[in-house]
């Protein structure tokens, strides 16, 4: 049973987080032949001041 982890900033639709964990089942059964109904995804939400990239938090690179 695959485990899919997603990370992301908040801020994606309920539409848009079906449609993402949509495509990652799809994507886990053509391209590893793993069974739709033993696919599992997770999406962690985390705000702005939480994330950072290249030192810098993205709450900060939002403001500039």
């Amino acid at each position: 049973m695959p485990f899919v982890s997603v990370k992301m900033l908040r801020g994606r639709s309920e539409q848009q987080k079906k449609e993402l964990v949509k495509a990652m089942t799809d994507a886990m059964v053509e391209i590893c032949g793993a069974p739709a109904e033993g696919t599992m995804v997770v999406i962690e939400e985390f705000e702005s001041d939480q994330w950072a990239v290249g030192g810098t938090m993205v709450s900060e690179r939002q403001r500039s």
